[in-house]
């Protein structure tokens, strides 16, 4: 039954974290997951072995990241807001881009996320509108605009660091925030939400600094 019992667990990343913090109560998620249990085992079994099991389940899932390994002091978090999201596939996007990105300066804002067969575009409206004719010629995927873009500066130690992204993303699909893409350098991560998402989106990832 322990086994059975922590494949359950493992579906969830939220039950395991809270096993791991100790914060869960046993009793209730023992009722809860033993019918299921109950199926995959082919025989009744008592809720004080269930509760006896996930005791035992506790020291399996001790986090292997921890925050005060990495963040020393809380990160830089800058936020820009009112930009335009488009998506477009990779053969329509060549060369765009690049002219694109030569007419950005210190007062624009610009992104690219380019994947197998479609890439990710993340401007400020005054690249947008110097370019809004090619862009919307091209039929992009996706051409959403008021986004906003929350750019998280991660410490060094960040690249070899497993389960840094989880940290962010876990408490911001905790909170229902819908994320509409992810850009990621080594030192950076960059969170883009509607603008009707952006403060609590930074209130979110702010909180997780707060004693």
């Amino acid at each position: 039954m322990p086994e059975a019992t922590k494949k359950i667990v493992e579906r969830s990343r939220y039950l395991s974290e809270a096993i791991s913090k100790g914060i869960i109560n046993y009793s209730s998620l023992a009722r809860y997951i033993k019918p299921e249990l109950e199926q995959m085992l082919l025989k009744k079994i008592s809720t004080a072995s269930v509760i006896m099991a996930l005791n035992r389940l506790e020291s399996s899932f001790q986090p292997k990241f921890r925050q005060s390994n990495i963040f020393k002091t809380p990160p830089e978090i800058t936020v820009r807001s009112n930009l335009i999201f488009a998506a477009l596939p990779n053969n329509e996007i060549q060369g765009l881009s690049v002219l694109i990105s030569r007419d950005a300066n210190s007062r624009s804002f610009f992104l690219k996320n380019q994947g197998v067969h479609e890439s990710s575009l993340i401007l400020s409206q005054d690249l947008f509108e110097k370019y809004k004719t090619a862009i919307e010629d091209k039929n992009p995927l996706i051409l959403e605009d008021k986004v906003s873009a929350i750019t998280i500066y991660l410490p060094d130690e960040a690249l070899k660091t497993s389960g840094i992204y989880y940290f962010f993303l876990k408490s911001l699909a905790w909170e229902g925030i819908n994320i509409l893409e992810l850009i990621s350098t080594p030192s950076e991560l960059s969170i883009v939400v509607d603008n009707q998402d952006t403060e609590r989106t930074f209130a979110i990832i702010k909180s997780l600094f707060t004693s």
